[in-house]
């Protein structure tokens, strides 16, 4: 579904990526996990194009994304193509990013009416049973200064499954949440993976990587150290980077 080919990123002189390929299968759950500053968030961002590559290739169900390829060349595509690929790539960042100003409902609704021009009557009807699969139903009318912040993340990943995306994009979705609330978001989580759903997530949050990822990945310095499934990795990692990483945050 998400295949990723020596991927290149940088700021000025920090090179961010250097040379990063990784392939996710339909209905797999990646797992990235890596220090502060590794290039993880990066990485994510270079896969929906909110971040520009210096080289390399991305592609999502077998489209390459940002750019048409014509004889031989690359181009880049205009920006209305590209929010056209983009409404299939849902990403839930660190932040909500909600808008304050519409109840948790109208967030929901606002993508499919806005970009797919839905109805309203079934943009609603939708949102509803995305709001209800997420657990929050009862709070269709409430506007997101009177959500918990863990309530208000539950909203934007119902909201990024409004577009149906093919893949999703988890940025340390529970990074900014207290303690107590994390748990019902990664519930949230786990049961988009149990449904099939592709997953690429950057997380700290190890136990869920062990639970419901099929593939964890080690990143540090703008490479992929290790990889491999989840469980081998966390008890018994081979590379000393990554020993010293997880003997830190487990």
């Amino acid at each position: 579904m998400v295949k990723i080919e020596s991927v290149r990123k940088r700021f000025g002189r920090l090179e961010v990526l250097r040379g990063v390929s990784l392939d996710v299968p339909s209905g797999g759950v990646v797992c990235v996990v890596g220090p502060s500053g590794s290039g993880k968030s990066t990485l994510l961002r270079c896969v929906n194009r909110l971040e520009t590559i210096d080289s390399g290739r991305v592609w999502v169900d077998g489209e390459l994304i940002g750019f048409s390829e014509k004889a031989g060349k690359l181009h880049h595509l205009r920006p209305e193509e590209l929010c056209g690929q983009r409404q299939e790539i849902g990403m839930v960042f660190q932040r909500f990013h909600l808008f304050p100003h519409m109840t948790a409902l109208e967030n929901v609704m606002e993508g499919p009416r806005t970009v797919k021009g839905v109805a309203r009557p079934e943009s609603r009807r939708q949102a509803l049973a995305l709001l209800d699969r997420v657990g929050l139903a009862d709070r269709a009318g409430h506007y997101p200064s009177q959500l918990s912040g863990g309530q208000q993340q539950r909203v934007a990943i119902a909201r990024s499954l409004a577009m149906s995306p093919k893949v999703m994009l988890f940025d340390e979705p529970t990074s900014a949440l207290d303690p107590e609330l994390v748990q019902e978001v990664l519930q949230v989580m786990r049961d988009l993976a149990a449904s099939g759903m592709t997953m690429i997530v950057v997380t700290h949050e190890m136990g869920f990587a062990r639970e419901a990822g099929d593939h964890l990945v080690f990143i540090d310095d703008g490479v992929i150290v290790e990889e491999g499934p989840p469980r081998e990795v966390l008890s018994n990692p081979q590379h000393d980077r990554t020993r010293a990483f997880l003997g830190q945050v487990l």
